[in-house]
């Protein structure tokens, strides 16, 4: 098996782990060479419990193909049958360290089976795949590496130990121009990259080229609409188009719709990298609007960048970067809105309007109804971004209601 490098990982030993259980926030851990006095811990114990448990960690300088490797190795480990392991995600970091985590899971078997045992040999043989097994020794944890890796040596083994919780969930460290893009060029590098693998990449950036370029809107008002779907969007942007004699744009625009299924199977990377490029293309259509007639828009960068912080980070609300961090600043160079409004409604009935819809879902739209955390992420996401912030509107009573009160919120703060 050919050498890989961890140089651009930094000392093993040096580095915090971290797994995404059943609880609240992840079971962190690090590793010791040699026996030490510090306790391996509860929570460790009951994790490792006495099976057979794997680690396995995607790392490889081309960022496009780590991202690929990570969504196969994904696929694979779920073929394995739920009944015979359980899969955790797992990420390795250094403390504080922005664009340190590299991500992976932990596999733990519930029993042997010899499709578990064939699946991790076939894993072994993956170049770009780092493996560690783990073993219980009476109160102790045993880390040893299975692949061979330039500086490692598979004969040393390392004790597993208890760490505190790192100041931000590992996640975060990783969302700057990995989930959440801030600049034109760093989502354009992304495609660009990807022209080889995916030709259908060769056509966004043909659209994007075409853009006009606005450093800011005309001199009508641009009024954002957002919220999570069978909010009442759609119904209330077509009753504002009418009422206020605006133009009506969406984002991710019509121009990019044919392209969306191809972008939507994709890693997090390449598929974020797409969206963030169909805001600029939706803010060259807003400059050219807002200066004939007010413009309302059916999602921008709020969507992208909340769907994305809470689909990256791991566990609940918690997890979330605090108020105030960076991850929550509006892109520098795009056309900013004068008024950006979230439309809310109670889980229950947004059920009851989902269920009368029927309509195809992306994957993102199908967790949010299945996962409860994950749809509190994104809305508390949608909440914490600034510069603009959400003005919340309750869109629980009738159309024509929700209609009135925004049009008195559009009176009062766009003067229309």
């Amino acid at each position: 098996m050919a050498k890989r490098t961890m140089s651009h990982i930094g000392q093993w030993c040096s580095r915090i782990f971290g797994v995404e259980c059943a609880k609240a926030r992840p079971v962190y851990f690090a590793l010791r060479m040699g026996r030490q006095m510090e306790s391996t811990g509860t929570e460790l114990k009951e994790l490792f419990g006495d099976r057979k448990v794997y680690s396995f960690h995607v790392h490889c300088k081309d960022r496009i193909q780590r991202s690929k490797w990570y969504e196969l190795l994904q696929n694979k480990l779920s073929s394995i049958p739920s009944t015979d392991c359980t899969i955790m995600e797992m990420s390795s970091f250094l403390p504080n360290v922005q664009q340190s985590v590299i991500k992976g899971f932990l596999l733990k078997l519930n029993n042997d089976n010899p499709i578990t045992e064939k699946v991790v040999e076939e894993l072994l043989q993956v170049d770009t795949l780092f493996i560690c097994s783990y073993v219980q020794e009476r109160d102790e944890i045993w880390q040893q590496h299975l692949s061979q890796t330039e500086g490692l040596d598979m004969s040393t083994r390392y004790r597993v130990m208890s760490t505190g919780a790192p100041a931000l969930h590992p996640s975060v460290l990783n969302i700057k121009n990995n989930d959440v893009f801030y600049s034109f060029e760093d989502a354009y590098k992304v495609l660009v990259e990807c022209r080889d693998i995916i030709p259908e990449s060769k056509a966004v950036l043909d659209l994007v080229d075409q853009r006009i370029h606005p450093s800011e809107s005309g001199k009508f008002p641009v009024i954002v609409i957002e919220g999570l779907d069978a909010t009442g969007k759609t119904t209330l942007t077509e009753s504002l188009k009418e009422t206020v004699n605006a133009a009506l744009l969406k984002s991710p625009p019509q121009s990019l719709a044919p392209l969306r299924p191809r972008f939507d199977c994709e890693p997090p990377l390449i598929r974020r990298a797409f969206y963030a490029l169909g805001n600029y293309i939706t803010a060259g259509q807003i400059a050219r609007e807002s200066s004939k007639a007010p413009v309302i828009v059916d999602r921008y960068w709020h969507s992208t960048a909340a769907y994305a912080i809470a689909t990256a980070v791991g566990g609940g609300v918690g997890n979330l970067p605090a108020r105030g961090s960076e991850v929550y600043r509006w892109p520098g160079d795009l056309l900013r809105p004068g008024l950006v409004l979230l439309l809310t409604v109670d889980p229950e009935e947004r059920q009851r309007r989902l269920r009368g819809r029927g309509l195809d879902q992306t994957r993102e739209e199908a967790e949010l109804e299945a996962n409860h955390l994950f749809r509190k992420k994104v809305e508390e996401a949608y909440k914490r971004i600034e510069d603009p912030a959400c003005v919340i509107v309750d869109a629980s009573p009738t159309p024509d209601k929700v209609l009135q009160q925004v049009l008195l919120l559009m009176k009062n703060k766009c003067h229309l």
